[in-house]
């Protein structure tokens, strides 16, 4: 290769390696980009009745800390109460169960008893997944301060991009060449649109899970049904993961009433998950939009992995606006438009003068597609700037 390409080559794996060491940042301003993007839906309805955009936003960020605020206070406090409780009984559940394991080792014939733990050795292993866990607890406290800092981090640049969102979306188109700016520009309606419709969808995802969870909760008489179901629709937001989580709380707190409700609770989840699998999800993904079930798990174990918890958390948006950029530049614009010529064209045009000839060959070769009227405009700056 010639020393340019060489530079080249350098310069972007050098680029490759910047935005790894700043992807945290990264999936801050994502993450600030769909908080923007959701809270201009409010904005655009509080702007048709005739409020100035200043105080539609102001509107808009204080029904957003309200929805907050509403489910700290709906959720800590009566669950921190209930923990507790359920803190004094697990002694007392633990005694249970190494009473019930004696019991059914007396029954069980002593061939098979050596292959089942001892009570000592389970005793010798809770120790360490004890320790593991607490750890985990004080480490996630002492990232408490950092947490805080992302959120309001992000808080901050919603703001910023909420007062005046045209002005950071022509900044980012002119990072493009010019000849592909109105292109940028429409992949960005597109992502746009494409979020609104997973936001849509999630949220009613959420609605009906919660319905469903306060009513089989309240059937069974689990206390705090409204915190468990407000708990069991916020999970909703991680598909695949969240439902496992969300089915631990109600669990934990039915062992104060009775040994048999845990399962009655984990019945209840799983035939709320069948419906929401089979019946909700196929239904928002063909209205909304279109994610297969096996796209959205690969895509959770992909950023979680790379980028942790802030990635699984973002693992959706990400791979909406992902999907929409590969299916307008990779496919539309590449991949569609890769072919070549039929070879009899080109002889054709070399052998014969005549127009008639020729016009027959250019009416068989190849046809302007729509990228191609797109790439030839060049429009120029000042009209994008009016359009957008």
């Amino acid at each position: 290769m010639s020393l340019g390409k060489w530079i080249g080559l350098f310069a972007f794996i050098l680029s490759l390696y910047i935005l790894w060491q700043i992807r945290e940042v990264l999936l801050l301003i994502f993450a600030a980009v769909v908080l923007t993007n959701a809270l201009n839906v409010l904005v655009e309805r509080f702007s048709r009745f005739g409020i100035k955009r200043s105080f539609s936003v102001l509107l808009s960020v204080l029904v957003l800390l309200t929805i907050l605020v509403g489910f700290f206070l709906l959720i800590v406090p009566p669950f921190a109460e209930q923990f507790h409780q359920l803190s004094l009984l697990v002694p007392k559940g633990i005694q249970r169960f190494s009473t019930w394991v004696e019991t059914l080792q007396a029954r069980i014939s002593p061939q098979l008893i050596q292959y089942l733990p001892s009570i000592e050795q389970l005793s010798q292993q809770l120790p360490p997944l004890v320790n593991r866990l607490l750890g985990g607890g004080i480490t996630f406290f002492s990232n408490s301060l950092g947490v805080l800092v992302k959120i309001l981090l992000v808080i901050v640049l919603t703001l910023m991009l909420l007062a005046n969102p045209g002005a950071y979306r022509r900044s980012f188109v002119r990072l493009f060449p010019a000849f592909y700016r109105r292109r940028v520009d429409y992949i960005l309606d597109e992502c746009t649109v494409a979020l609104r419709g997973w936001l849509a969808g999630i949220l009613f995802n959420m609605f009906v899970i919660a319905s469903l969870s306060f009513v089989g909760l309240l059937i069974l008489r689990i206390r705090l049904p409204l915190a468990q179901a407000a708990l069991a629709g916020f999970f909703t937001f991680i598909p695949n993961i969240g439902p496992t989580l969300s089915v631990i709380p109600p669990m934990a707190i039915a062992l104060l009433d009775t040994p048999w409700k845990p399962f009655a609770v984990l019945l209840l989840y799983v035939l709320i998950q069948q419906v929401e699998s089979n019946l909700l999800t196929p239904y928002v993904m063909a209205q909304q939009v279109s994610l297969l079930p096996a796209v959205t798990l690969l895509a959770q174990v992909f950023f979680a992995t790379f980028f942790g918890f802030l990635g699984l958390l973002l693992a959706l948006p990400l791979t909406v606006v992902g999907q929409v950029w590969l299916k307008e530049v990779l496919i539309n614009d590449i991949l569609d438009q890769w072919h070549s010529a039929p070879e009899n064209q080109t002889e054709i045009v070399i052998v014969s003068d005549t127009p008639d000839v020729i016009e027959a060959s250019e009416e068989e070769g190849e046809k302007e597609t729509p990228a191609d009227i797109v790439v030839q405009e060049q429009a120029s700056d000042d009209e994008l700037e009016q359009k957008m």
